[in-house]
């Protein structure tokens, strides 16, 4: 259960700060689908503001990473960091954007194998070899 209030289309009409913000999110995304995220954010509209603009920024201009490697990586840190919801949405996403299932399952792979070694490696606290230092 949301700690905040998810905001309806009805509410967002009568903000303009935030309708503004939700009606780029759906020309940028090309959908009208804007999810509880950004409905969560709407009680603060500086803070959506500033959120959807990083977000934005990133994950939805060209770079050197295509959408696909991007979503993947987002899904990493995602379940790195326990988020339930960037786990669901993000795998979502990268669905969407082509990802296969031999490309999940090797995902999973290398987020279970990163979890595992970095663990044994802060326990052990590992020195850094000199060879990796910038």
């Amino acid at each position: 259960m949301a700690t905040v209030k998810i905001w309806t289309d009805a509410e967002v009409e009568r903000d303009p700060r935030v309708k503004a913000v939700f009606d780029d999110i759906r020309a940028t995304r090309k959908t009208d689908f804007v999810n509880n995220v950004w409905r969560a954010l709407a009680s603060q509209p500086c803070v959506l503001e500033s959120t959807w603009a990083q977000v934005k920024a990133v994950m939805a201009r060209d770079s050197a990473l295509d959408p696909l490697t991007k979503e993947m990586l987002y899904m990493a840190v995602s379940i790195a960091n326990g988020c339930e919801y960037c786990v669901h949405s993000h795998t979502a996403s990268a669905r969407a954007k082509g990802m296969t299932e031999a490309q999940y399952e090797d995902l999973l792979a290398v987020v279970g194998l990163a979890s595992t070694t970095n663990a044994l490696v802060t326990a052990l606290q590992v020195p850094v070899d000199p060879e990796f230092e910038v």
